[in-house]
């Protein structure tokens, strides 16, 4: 009886064991499976994760891609029988600048035809000047004698510069050509004025009117300061209202600015480089502010001291700068003076002065082509 009740008791120990070995081997096995559901879970999030993380860097770069502004212009394109620049030049043409151009000097070219950008100077802005060029008619609304702006009505105003530039596009099909209008919008005087500083402020309602005619059609306007004695970033500044629309640039007139005891008109003026980069700076910044499309700077020279430590004028990543050279008469002084004043003292674009009244000759697009470096940008007074 006893060795049946240890045989039972034995049976009965033995048939625990299994059962707890059983359920011990359930429960890894339960917990493998948990461990494993719960890798796959991380695995499956991880990869889900990453595949979030990889869409939203790509909608991130759409959106910015998506965000960054477009130039606000249309180029009049050439015509179909336009020829390239350097089919309508000879070989001479194509390796040394005009006799007058050089005046003397060596007549290699250091830009090549058909470039804007002036040997040894870079663009790093997405700027227009890299592919355009900007043929501008120049003046006041309220003066028939300050240039060709204030000369016609606004509609037939746009109808010549168009037909203008289009012979510039048809000239160099490289770089079609785009419409801009060119108004000044302060006026240096004799009088020091109400601010004491010798200019007048064009109206709001003047400039408001001739950026609205830009933008009808597709153009661009650029804002002339004549700075009496003022400083350019003060006189930038004052157009900020209109800085911040993506079709309107700025223009520094340098002969105007005079300093104590000289008058506007009588004296002629100069500026400092490194005020004009105070203004190239802040225009730089509002770029960058209110995400506008990069803008140009353009500083008209008229003399050899119009601008001094010209040096200081830097270009930025938002703002390309043009120098332009002024002077009228007869075309071989102003084409050597170009050299002078631009290509051998350059910034970054050249530009381009011709007066319609005061030229001897009045030169073609043909002929303002043959300058080295070629003209960024044309402004007819």
């Amino acid at each position: 009886m006893k060795k049946l009740w240890l045989l039972v008791l034995t049976s009965a120990v033995l048939f625990t064991l299994a059962a707890c070995s059983d359920t011990a081997a359930s429960t890894d096995q339960a917990d493998e499976e948990k461990s494993e559901q719960q890798d796959e879970g991380k695995k499956e999030k991880s990869e889900s994760e990453d595949s979030e993380s990889t869409e939203e860097k790509e909608a991130d770069k759409e959106k910015e891609e998506e965000e960054e502004p477009e130039q606000p212009f249309e180029p009049l394109m050439p015509s179909e029988d336009a020829k390239p620049l350097e089919e309508t030049m000879t070989k001479e043409e194509l390796e040394k600048m005009p006799v007058v151009e050089a005046h003397g000097e060596d007549r290699t070219r250091k830009t090549p035809v058909g470039e804007t950008l002036i040997a040894g100077n870079e663009d790093k802005s997405d700027g227009l000047l890299k592919n355009y060029r900007l043929v501008a008619y120049y003046g006041h609304p309220q003066s028939t004698q300050m240039g060709i702006l204030g000369e016609m009505e606004p509609e037939a105003l746009m109808a010549k510069l168009k037909e203008q530039t289009q012979a510039y596009s048809d000239a160099d099909p490289s770089h079609p050509a785009v419409p801009m209008i060119e108004l000044i919008s302060t006026v240096a005087q004799r009088d020091p004025g109400p601010e004491g500083l010798y200019f007048h402020r064009t109206s709001e309602e003047d400039i408001d009117k001739y950026v609205e005619l830009a933008k009808k059609h597709d153009a661009l306007i650029m804002l002339d300061v004549q700075l009496g004695r003022d400083t350019p970033l003060n006189q930038v500044k004052s157009l900020e209202k209109w800085l911040k629309l993506p079709y309107v640039h700025v223009a520094i007139d340098t002969e105007f600015h005079v300093a104590e005891g000289e008058t506007p008109g009588i004296n002629l003026g100069s500026v400092n480089g490194a005020d004009i980069q105070q203004a190239v700076e802040y225009v730089d910044n509002l770029v960058e502010e209110e995400n506008l499309p990069d803008k140009i700077v353009l500083v008209h020279q008229f003399t050899d001291k119009a601008v001094t430590n010209k040096q200081a004028i830097k270009p930025t990543e938002n703002v390309e700068v043009a120098l332009n050279f002024d002077g009228y008469g007869d075309a071989a002084t102003k084409m050597s003076l170009y050299r002078k004043f631009v290509r051998n003292d350059a910034v970054q674009y050249g530009g381009f002065k011709i007066f319609y009244d005061k030229d001897q000759p009045v030169m073609s697009p043909e002929d303002v082509l043959k300058l080295d470096p070629n003209p960024a940008i044309i402004n007819y007074q």
